[in-house]
């Protein structure tokens, strides 16, 4: 995972997305991740990129998230648990 920032852009790249024990459409889940993650960055930035490029190998520490949701709503909560660990919250490997 990736993220870097130049003059007024915060570009976040995600090598991938694993769903295990989710019974959903995955191409729908990233759809939702991608639009809630981007509306998060734009409303609260990346705090964690304040002082210049990031490259963040890994977020660990998140946490689960409960199976039986639908595919918006999976993907809308995993775009806020990784915006919380690129906000400070949780570890961050680089």
């Amino acid at each position: 995972m990736g993220v870097t920032r130049e003059p007024g852009e915060i570009r976040v790249e995600i090598g991938e997305l694993a769903l295990h024990g989710f019974h959903v459409d995955p191409e729908r889940v990233s759809d939702a991740f991608e639009r809630e993650l981007t509306r998060l960055i734009r409303t609260h930035g990346v705090p964690v990129a304040a002082h210049g490029p990031l490259t963040a190998d890994t977020l660990a520490g998140l946490p689960p998230l409960p199976a039986g949701l639908s595919a918006r709503r999976l993907g809308q909560e995993l775009a806020r648990a990784v915006h919380e660990g690129l906000s400070g919250h949780g570890e961050v490997t680089r």
